[in-house]
């Protein structure tokens, strides 16, 4: 994707019905002229609906422009497990972002109600906010998983077990019905390799096949 591309999922999970869904391939937002590239996921889980959202990463080139947004209408009794992570740069290619634009919008509503929302935003310099230890701590890819189901705060001690052998720094917190964990690595295939034990751990299945290659 390029500087002024705009791409919308939309996906609806009918009651009792179960879904997996993933990308082919990691996503690649290019340099941009100034303008943004756009993607939008909006999710919903009918009653007793299941769905697992597990894209693959965004691969963000110097000078990318990308927001980001999530919007999710579920039941209250529904279960959603989702990851987003997003590489600054490929590590191998010797990529690295100096300067681009990163803005992340999730909005989690539960029968009507908002129960998670989060706005993250990184302009201008990236490599130098990253490189910050409040901010990235010298990371150039990070991760966010989220579990929102009725089972969601009985599972805070299997994920942070999970988190302990994951091998890149992350941590995991459960309230409210969610159970939420980070991961951050200076290395994207470290992280992408821990996602994948740590996933694979906590749903106790295979990945879809396209994450193995």
């Amino acid at each position: 994707m390029a500087g002024g591309d705009r791409m919308a999922v939309d996906a609806a999970i009918l009651p009792e019905a179960e879904a997996t869904l993933t990308t082919q391939a990691a996503e690649k937002v290019y340099r941009s002229d100034g303008t943004e590239t756009a993607l939008a996921v909006r999710l919903t889980l009918e009653r007793g609906g299941r769905l697992a959202w597990l894209p693959q990463e965004q691969i963000l080139f110097d000078g990318a422009r990308l927001r980001r947004s999530l919007d999710v209408a579920m039941a209250g009794d529904a279960a959603l497990t989702l990851v987003e992570s997003v590489v600054f740069g490929r590590l191998a290619r010797g990529e690295r972002v100096e300067r681009g634009a990163f803005r992340d919008r999730w909005r989690i509503r539960r029968d009507g109600r908002l129960v998670y929302a989060e706005d993250v935003r990184l302009d201008g310099p990236i490599a130098a906010l990253l490189a910050c230890k409040a901010v990235g701590d010298g990371a150039r890819a990070l991760a966010t998983f989220l579990h929102v189901a009725p089972d969601a705060e009985a599972r805070r001690e299997e994920a942070r077990a999970a988190c302990e052998t994951a091998g890149v720094p992350c941590g995991g917190s459960a309230w409210n019905g969610m159970l939420l964990a980070r991961f951050l690595s200076p290395d994207p295939q470290a992280l992408r390799t821990a996602l994948v034990r740590f996933l694979e751990r906590f749903r106790g299945q295979a990945l879809p096949r396209s994450w193995q290659t």
